[in-house]
């Protein structure tokens, strides 16, 4: 159902300088039990706000933020001067974004692509990466994205957790009740 298949292995951390609307800096094992978005952007990019900014806008408002974090990761490589944490938070408050804003660590030898950037090998912004309720990467996207396919994707991955809550449900009930066991 994914968009761009990726090997399921742990999400790499979260690499950054600060955090914007979080009242800590958040790790994705703050996030685990949770579907996460990760929305990278640049607030310069045309892209980021005319497509993937409004769409993390409308998830924060669609999903219960119990089952869904969407979580953005200003991620600069370009014109480094004028994107700064300062400005970022202007232009936080301007689009209303409200959702937590980390600002990907600038890589310590100079190189232009920050930390994160690069351990999750982007290509650019913006990218949507969809980590599951374990902290798995499942899906990654470079550009724009159909809303409804991710909503699908969204979907698929809550109903995945939900799932495993079930059966992890059932087994507890089953461990604590009395009766035989067939083959003991």
């Amino acid at each position: 159902m994914f968009s761009r298949s990726i090997a399921i292995r742990p999400a790499p951390a979260l690499r950054t300088s600060c955090w914007l609307n979080s009242a800590k800096d958040l790790t994705l094992d703050d996030l685990k039990g949770r579907v996460v978005v990760l929305i990278a952007f640049q607030m310069l990019c045309p892209g980021c706000v005319a497509r993937s900014i409004p769409l993390a806008l409308r998830m924060e408002q669609l999903f219960e933020r119990r089952d869904l974090a969407v979580v953005g990761l200003h991620t600069v490589f370009e014109h480094h001067h004028v994107m700064t944490p300062d400005a970022l938070e202007v232009f936080l408050a301007e689009y209303q974004i409200r959702f937590p804003v980390g600002v990907d660590l600038p890589d310590p030898a100079g190189g232009n692509i920050p930390l994160t950037m690069q351990a999750y090998q982007m290509r650019g912004t913006p990218t949507l990466v969809l980590i599951d309720a374990e902290g798995r990467r499942r899906a990654q996207f470079f550009g724009a994205h159909d809303d409804l396919l991710l909503g699908a994707e969204i979907g698929a991955l809550l109903a995945e957790r939900d799932g495993a809550r079930l059966f992890s449900a059932a087994h507890e009930t089953h461990d604590d009740a009395m009766g035989c066991a067939t083959g003991q």
